[in-house]
C-alpha cells in the first residue's frame, strides 16, 4: 500500500532540509529543537511529569488509562550526539497513547561531551531505578529510535551480561546497530534516504567511539552474542541507508535463539515513528508494537 500525502510532503520536506545538506551537530541539535515546536501541545489525558534520576534528565509520559504496573523506557534517537526529551515527546506521547503504558523517557549524556559508555551507564541507571521503583522486569519494555534503539540492544546485553533480571521485550525502531557502517544499504539507499548521511554518520560515530574499536559489541550489537535475550521488533523502512543494520540483526539474532519479528515499511524513511502526529503512518507503527508489546507482556504474567 503507498504511504500517505502527508508522509510524502515530509518525506520531500526532509531530504530538501536535512538530508540534501551537511550540517555539523550543533546545527542538528538546533533543527531538532525547531522541530519539537512544530508538534503542538499536550494532548488531553495525557500527564507529564519532569524530574531527575541521578541527575539525568526524565520525563514520565503517562496516558490516563493506562496500566500503572507496566512501563517503556524509551531511549531517543539522534546518532548518540543529539536529541533528547524536547525532540522526541511527541513521539512518545503517541507511543503511549496507543499502547496505553506509561513512558520513561530519559535524556541520556550525549557525545562528543560524553563519549562511550556515558550513555549506557545513564540507560541501565534508569532501568536500575525503575526496579527500585517496584516495577517488575517482566513487567518493562525498552524502546529505542535510531541510535536509542542500539542503546536499547547494548543495554539489555549489558543487563544479561552482569546477570541482572531482564525486561519482557525490546523494540527497535530504524536501529544503528552497527557504527562500522558496513552495511551495503549505504551505497544501494543512498538515493532513496531520506534523512541521513553516511559521511555524518561516521562522524557521529567517530565522536560516540572516542578510543573504542567500532566493532565493540555494546557500540555495534550486531557483533554481539544474543543467546538468552528476550524478544525482539525490529521496524525499519525499506529506502533507510541503515536497513543492512536490522537485515544483519535479525538474522543475527534468530541464528542466536531470539524470538525476533522484523517489519519492513515500504517507502518510509528512518525513524518516521518520530514525527507522531504528523503523519498517520506513526500510529500504524504504534499499533503495531502495541500487539507484539501485548503479547510478550501477557507472557510473563
Amino acid at each position: 500500500m503507498s504511504i500517505s500525502l502527508r508522509s510524502r510532503f515530509w518525506r520531500f520536506v526532509l531530504r530538501k532540509t536535512i538530508q540534501a545538506k551537511y550540517l555539523t551537530i550543533a546545527e542538528y541539535r538546533a533543527n531538532g529543537i525547531k522541530t519539537a515546536k512544530l508538534m503542538g501541545s499536550i494532548p488531553k489525558g495525557i500527564s507529564i511529569d519532569k524530574f531527575e534520576i541521578d541527575g539525568i534528565p526524565t520525563e514520565w509520559i503517562s496516558p490516563a488509562d493506562a496500566n500503572q504496573d507496566k512501563s517503556i523506557i524509551h531511549l531517543h534517537g539522534g546518532g548518540y550526539v543529539t536529541g533528547g526529551i524536547d525532540s522526541h515527546q511527541s513521539m512518545c506521547i503517541l507511543m503511549a497513547q496507543t499502547l496505553k503504558i506509561k513512558v520513561l523517557l530519559p535524556e541520556y549524556r550525549l557525545a562528543p561531551e560524553h563519549p562511550f559508555p556515558a550513555a549506557l551507564e545513564d540507560a541501565l541507571k534508569v532501568y536500575r531505578w525503575l526496579l527500585a521503583q517496584g516495577y517488575q522486569p517482566g513487567n518493562i519494555i525498552i524502546s529505542g529510535d535510531s541510535a536509542g534503539g542500539g542503546l536499547s540492544l547494548a543495554t539489555v546485553l549489558s543487563l544479561r551480561d552482569s546477570g541482572e533480571p531482564l525486561p519482557a521485550a525490546v523494540v527497535c525502531m530504524s536501529p544503528w546497530a552497527d557504527l562500522t557502517l558496513k552495511g551495503k544499504s549505504h551505497i544501494t539507499n543512498e538515493k532513496a534516504e531520506s534523512i541521513l548521511r553516511s559521511d555524518v554518520l561516521n562522524e557521529w560515530a567517530s565522536s560516540y567511539i572516542d578510543a573504542k574499536e567500532s566493532d565493540h559489541p555494546l557500540i555495534s550489537p550486531i557483533y554481539a552474542d544474543f543467546r538468552s535475550f528476550p524478544p525482539l521488533l525490529i521496524q525499519v523502512g525499506s529506502g533507510e541507508v541503515l536497513l543492512d543494520d536490522s537485515l544483519t540483526l535479525a538474522e543475527k539474532t534468530k541464528a542466536d535463539g531470539v524470538d525476533v519479528t522484523l517489519k519492513i515499511w515500504d517507502e518510509l524513511w528512518h525513524a518516521w515513528q518520530a514525527l507522531g502526529d504528523l503523519i498517520p503512518e506513526s500510529k500504524k507503527a504504534f499499533e503495531e508494537m502495541s500487539q507484539f508489546v501485548n503479547d510478550k507482556l501477557k507472557e510473563n504474567n
